[in-house]
């Protein structure tokens, strides 16, 4: 199965190395990251914060891909200059990795791929990583200084 994972990745966090993980152990044909263009990345916040550059997000995506591949999968890293970019058009695309709350925006995706004249994909929903104080990791916490890119408590 050829599986992409999508997003902004920055700062990298333990939720997103689980989705990572989630793509490395499905993808046996390949996987592919789609990381958003920084244009793409201010875009899409639903609250303005600093995002790190796309080349430092490339090479912490890289680093912790290299990390966390215990398949010796190929994978590639391509820009996404636009929502449903590579998951609605890429045909070699079998699977998408989700969270929770991006789960529902595979039918969305898959609607857009059959206007393409391709076949829908499969979600590959991995399940939040939670921070020490139950709620979920997110980038928006750590770039707030609410906890560590593990869900530890900043004091």
């Amino acid at each position: 199965m050829y599986v992409a994972v999508a997003g902004t990745f920055g700062p990298l966090h333990d939720g997103h190395r689980t989705l990572f993980e989630h793509a490395l152990r499905f993808g046996d044909d390949g996987v592919v990251v789609a990381l958003t263009s920084d244009d793409l990345a201010v875009e899409t916040r639903h609250q303005p914060r600093e995002i790190p550059a796309f080349d430092e997000r490339v090479r912490q995506v890289t680093d912790a891909i290299d990390r966390l591949d215990e398949w010796n999968r190929d994978v590639e890293i391509r820009e996404l200059t636009s929502e449903y970019e590579i998951a609605e058009d890429d045909p070699a695309v079998d699977a998408l990795v989700v969270s929770p709350e991006t789960a529902p925006e595979l039918e969305e995706i898959n609607d857009r791929r059959r206007e393409h004249g391709l076949e829908p994909i499969s979600g590959i929903v991995a399940p939040y990583t939670l921070a020490d104080d139950g709620e979920r990791i997110s980038s928006t916490r750590i770039v707030a200084g609410e906890i560590d890119e593990h869900g530890a408590r900043i004091e």
